[in-house]
């Protein structure tokens, strides 16, 4: 099973926990990082989620998720087809990067593309994105553990 979990989504282990919901999706997403790390399901890396990587300020974030990147079972080169996917999810109304992020999981065959990003959600369960189903944290960790 291969997920794609976008910069919000890597990064909520690394939030404060001082509402439920942060708490809840910062333990769901360790969840799958065990599972991947036992080698239940893949992650898929991507030159979108380096490059926003590496505009971190905060250095342990960034240690801690390019870690994650830096092993991850498989990396999506940038093709021509990726950018013209992007440009049709932004036309939906999805801001550039996360469209980007998006068009980069239904090029590697992501089975899911996780995200906080409530804005974001709701725009892209709306997109078609093939056989990548979009969920949330909280959804992810449901249908992982079924």
């Amino acid at each position: 099973m291969r997920i794609y979990l976008d910069m919000c989504s890597l990064q909520r282990p690394l939030d404060t926990k001082s509402q439920v919901r942060i708490a809840a999706e910062a333990e769901a997403i360790l969840n799958v990082i065990d599972l991947w790390k036992s080698g239940q399901v893949e992650l898929i890396s991507s030159p979108a989620l380096v490059f926003e990587t590496e505009q971190m300020k905060i250095s342990a974030r960034k240690s801690y998720i390019l870690e994650i990147l830096s092993k991850a079972n498989l990396y999506i080169q940038k093709y021509d087809r990726i950018n013209e996917q992007a440009q049709v999810f932004v036309e939906s109304g999805i801001k550039p990067l996360d469209a980007l992020h998006l068009a980069f999981s239904v090029e590697a065959a992501a089975d899911y593309f996780c995200t906080c990003d409530d804005r974001f959600l709701k725009r892209a369960k709306k997109v078609d994105t093939s056989q990548t189903k979009v969920v949330s944290p909280l959804e992810l960790i449901m249908e992982l553990v079924q």
